[in-house]
């Protein structure tokens, strides 16, 4: 009982830390997309052997097989920030930052694989705010088209930012607060960031993979008209 208040008492503070590291490491994200569209291309290309010039091609593969590539983008990148995670835990909060920009470098890095997977490069300033709007909704938050018409990107991605730093940070200080056992926390530190990569991934899967099967419906509207 005395374990739990202890833990309940130290997630506003744990939130804070987290927001702050959180919010560091999405605004870096921000400044430079890392992951290449067209390296990834060749990856799926060479790797995967599929038959791609462009990422408009991937409309006309089955489904089946962009949610195999999801999958396997997801377990890999949940089995990084596991082993990651169980490193750097033993130092319980002493290497809570470190871990912090780790995690969401893997993150933002999974999210715009799925985003390619599912058909979505993100060159122009309107598909950059659509990767956004999907690193939202992997975080739980709900932000509609509306709101992505109101705003510049200049704007919205600082707005995305801070929403999404709040919403995760308390989702993850909730979890985390058991780092606070130095000798337990490798084995806590490398399972909650697997549960959290994984639960983020599925959340983004769903998303992209909503988007990809209603372009597919109005490419099939157009092509019957």
């Amino acid at each position: 009982m005395t374990r739990r208040s202890n833990a309940k008492a130290s997630t506003p503070w744990l939130a804070r830390r987290l927001q702050g590291g959180l919010q560091a490491g999405l605004e870096r994200a921000a400044r430079g997309l890392q992951v290449d569209p067209q390296r990834f291309l060749l990856h799926l290309q060479r790797a995967h052997g599929l038959p791609l010039n462009s990422y408009s091609d991937l409309f006309s593969l089955p489904v089946d097989e962009l949610d195999r590539l999801a999958a396997l983008t997801i377990r890999a990148t949940t089995k990084m920030g596991a082993i990651e995670g169980t490193g750097l835990g033993l130092g319980g909060f002493l290497t809570l930052v470190p871990d912090l920009g780790f995690l969401s470098t893997l993150t933002g890095r999974m999210i715009q694989k799925l985003s390619l997977i599912y058909g979505f490069p993100y060159a122009t300033e309107e598909e950059k705010a659509e990767l956004w709007l999907a690193i939202a909704s992997a975080s739980g938050l709900d932000i509609g088209k509306e709101f992505l018409e109101k705003q510049v990107i200049e704007r919205l991605v600082p707005r995305i930012i801070e929403r999404v730093a709040v919403r995760a940070s308390t989702e993850v200080a909730e979890k985390w607060a058991a780092r606070a056992i130095p000798l337990l926390s490798g084995l806590t530190g490398g399972a909650l960031n697997y549960f959290f990569l994984r639960k983020w991934g599925r959340r983004a899967q769903a998303h992209f993979r909503a988007r990809h099967l209603e372009r597919r419906a109005t490419m099939r509207l157009g092509a019957a008209q």
